[in-house]
């Protein structure tokens, strides 16, 4: 996300508002609706569409991949400003300490897992199990980044993930052949 927490587009200091950190920054505040609305479409697709569903994850965690190599690669500092959004004093930490020294290797590792999971949602049987277990204990992870991660967006993720899990054991491009077998 552009600029920095708790300043708003011309650099001046905005109001600190109680509760989650970064609201009060427009851009922050218009990214958390949308990544909230789109869980919400996400979780409604897992119940009725759930191949499409797949599809879908499978496009976000691919999109993520990207993103996230690209941005720990070239502008690695642009992760420290999670500190600032994060309501874990743990989370702040280990942000402002190890990871600082480690962020194209540590977030470059996260790419390439969300490449893996972004994979598994093509596929079927453990991979695709598999993958969507790694989906959502990623998303878990993040949750304590607040705004950051776009909370609650992530445990509605992990939720619609978890139905996905329970549903699906057919390839994204195989008809389930019975509706017991899902």
């Amino acid at each position: 996300m552009p600029g920095y927490p708790g300043k708003n587009a011309n650099g001046d200091q905005e109001k600190k508002v109680k509760g989650l950190k970064g609201i009060d920054n427009t851009t922050y505040l218009l990214m958390l609706i949308a990544f909230n609305v789109l869980a919400l479409f996400f979780l409604l697709a897992a119940v009725k569409w759930p191949r499409t569903s797949r599809l879908l994850f499978f496009l976000l965690f691919a999109w993520a991949c990207w993103m996230n190599w690209t941005v720990s690669q070239k502008t690695p500092d642009e992760y420290l400003q999670y500190a600032n959004l994060t309501f874990s004093g743990w989370y702040r930490d280990i942000i402002n300490g190890w990871f600082r020294k480690h962020i194209p290797l540590l977030v470059g590792l996260i790419a390439v897992c969300q490449a893996m999971i972004a994979l598994a949602m093509l596929l079927k049987g453990w991979l695709f199990k598999t993958g969507a277990i790694g989906g959502i204990i990623f998303l878990l992870a993040i949750v304590p980044l607040g705004v950051g991660s776009g909370f609650p967006c992530t445990i509605i993720f992990a939720i619609a993930l978890f139905i996905l899990y329970r549903k699906g054991n057919a390839f994204l491009w195989e008809r389930e052949k019975n509706k017991a077998e899902s």
